[in-house]
């Protein structure tokens, strides 16, 4: 099963180079290991408008990181035998 993982609102700040190793969560899993699990096996995306609120390019984000908007969004989630779950 492909994943797609979507950062928004102050969730993108997680895709900027060492972020992630900066959260840390009583009895879970590191954050950075998740991400990485997450990278390797599907696709991070952090929303467009949440990356230009703060003022996040391409160039900010870790390797293989995207910025994308809601029109792929609804595209990834309308393809067939797709589940969304958004938390």
């Amino acid at each position: 099963m492909e994943v797609s993982l979507w950062l928004t609102g102050e969730s993108a700040w997680f895709a900027v180079p060492g972020r992630a190793e900066t959260f840390e969560l009583a009895h879970a899993a590191p954050l950075r290991d998740l991400l990485a699990a997450v990278l390797a096996a599907g696709r991070v995306t952090v929303c467009t408008q949440c990356a230009a609120r703060r003022d996040l390019t391409q160039d900010d984000l870790i390797d293989g990181v995207r910025i994308a908007g809601a029109p792929t969004f609804v595209e990834e989630t309308l393809q067939d035998g797709a589940q969304a779950l958004v938390y």
